[in-house]
């Protein structure tokens, strides 16, 4: 499994953590809001903002702050404006990240992902000269159990899907990103039901760190997560089986 496997994982498993700090119904109404300004507010015609709903209610998110969340893309509710953008930096021994923020206020943005970054002993970069080390593919799970990884693969695959893996269960499906909704579209008209669906940055080769360097990366990644208007991060560190086991212990 390689390191952003690892990573997804652990994100995973801490996503009970992540309720509990009340920071999850920001990050799913910015979900909803961005899919209804790309696809419209209409779910049954846009099937981004349909996961996204369904996401929000399975975290029991209330209906008011759903509608509330598709009329700031539609309508223009509280008169917020959502800005996307990507910040591009270098944590402690040069691992790369790539920092995608969705926000109303990009000064206090920056401000913010810079500090993480200055507190780590990393450093922010200019535009470009980190992402050349990434890809940006789509990244699709897969919802319910004894599902046939064989079948789906050839689903995926004759849509146009780079590769299909099971990271500790869970059926995950990388696409180009062109061919992104083509795939989330034949998954979906198979019958199968998405559980995440989003673009993600994918390091073409990972670093390997010593367990404790390796460790301050990643409480910078998980420090730059916790940052409200951060909507992803993504490194090129290599995630080993020892930095897991110390990460466990820390």
């Amino acid at each position: 499994m390689s390191g952003h496997s690892k990573w997804s994982t652990i994100k995973r498993k801490k996503g009970a953590e992540d309720a509990k700090r009340g920071k999850i119904f920001t990050r799913l109404a910015r979900d909803i809001t961005i899919a209804a300004r790309e696809g419209g507010g209409d779910e049954n015609a846009n099937p981004k903002l349909k996961i996204a709903i369904q996401k929000a209610k399975a975290n029991n998110m209330p209906k008011d702050n759903i509608e509330r969340a598709i009329q700031r893309a539609v309508g223009g509710a509280d008169g917020e404006s959502l800005e996307e953008i990507t910040f591009e930096g270098y944590g402690p021994d040069g691992v790369a990240y790539m920092v995608d923020v969705m926000t109303d206020n990009k000064n206090r943005t920056l401000a913010e992902v810079k500090r993480a970054f200055t507190r780590a002993g990393g450093s922010m970069a200019s535009a470009g000269s980190v992402s050349w080390q990434f890809e940006h593919k789509g990244y699709i799970t897969l919802k319910g159990s004894n599902l046939d990884f064989d079948t789906i693969f050839m689903v995926a695959a004759e849509a146009g899907a780079d590769d299909v893996v099971d990271e500790d269960g869970v059926i995950v499906v990388y696409t180009p990103r062109e061919l992104f909704a083509a795939v989330e579209e034949a998954l979906t008209n198979a019958g199968y039901e998405i559980d995440e669906s989003e673009l993600r940055w994918t390091a073409k080769n990972e670093v390997e760190l010593p367990t404790e360097k390796a460790l301050q990366n990643m409480r910078l990644q998980e420090a730059l997560e916790e940052l409200d208007d951060v909507q992803s991060v993504a490194s090129n560190l290599l995630i080993t089986d020892e930095v897991i086991a110390a990460l466990e212990t820390a």
